[in-house]
């Protein structure tokens, strides 16, 4: 792997169901949300409507796994939300899901359609490996608050991704940073999707393999590998 991942011990100890799948794709084209990108989206809003039949996200199985592994490192798991949970009310909503650039909306329409956490990451921008760590509370993390770029600290003890030069995403997969995020200009990507629970392994991958196959249609000629899970 190109990139080097790891989760450290004190996660592993916190949540021995966790595991992730990682996508590496090389040479993808992106740019503003278009209509096959939009299309994606209305039909993940489709499935996970289908595949809930009325029920609300949090009482799936794997969302109530997350649920107790935010509850487990502090967090309040009806307020801070894992990003499938939070991204499958908002699908089920009027509004429906945002669009944001064709390879965000790509991951977030796995995401809603498996119910399960998807991340970006622009791996140009990624400094030294990624690792999934406990937070000690002195590490950056920059985010935007009022249109503006600011710096914040996670809680101690707060499950994050960093790498060698701060967060990229808090609490768990709640919130990306700004510095690592998927943008228009973005060709190499890191693609992370998480599971939690016994099933966890095989649905990673189930959605995994999907989101291998949308952007090889949407990047022809992109170079994508799927790893195992772990």
């Amino acid at each position: 792997m190109t990139l080097r991942l790891t989760v450290s011990d004190d996660v592993r100890a916190l949540a021995p169901g966790f595991t992730h799948v990682a996508v590496e794709a090389h040479g993808l084209t992106n740019g503003p949300s278009n209509d096959g990108s939009s299309a994606l989206l209305d039909e993940a809003a489709r499935r996970l409507a289908s595949r809930l039949d009325g029920r609300a996200p949090h009482e799936e199985a794997g969302m109530a796994a997350w649920r107790a592994a935010y509850t487990a490192f502090g967090a309040k798991p009806s307020r801070t939300r894992n990003s499938a949970e939070a991204l499958a009310r908002r699908a089920l909503t009027d509004g429906g899901l945002p669009r944001i650039n064709v390879l965000v909306d790509v991951y977030n329409a796995i995401s809603v359609a498996h119910l399960i956490p998807v991340g970006g990451e622009d791996t140009d921008r990624i400094k030294g490996g990624m690792r999934l760590v406990r937070a000690t509370g002195q590490e950056p993390f920059v985010t935007v608050a009022g249109g503006e770029e600011t710096v914040e600290h996670p809680e101690p003890g707060e499950v994050v991704w960093c790498d060698d030069e701060g967060v990229t995403c808090r609490r768990w997969n709640w919130r990306q940073g700004v510095r690592t995020r998927l943008t228009e200009d973005s060709v190499n990507a890191l693609f992370l999707l998480e599971g939690m629970g016994p099933a966890a392994g095989g649905a990673a991958a189930a959605a995994a393999a999907e989101l291998a196959e949308s952007l090889e249609k949407l990047s022809p000629g992109a170079r994508i590998t799927v790893h195992d899970p772990r």
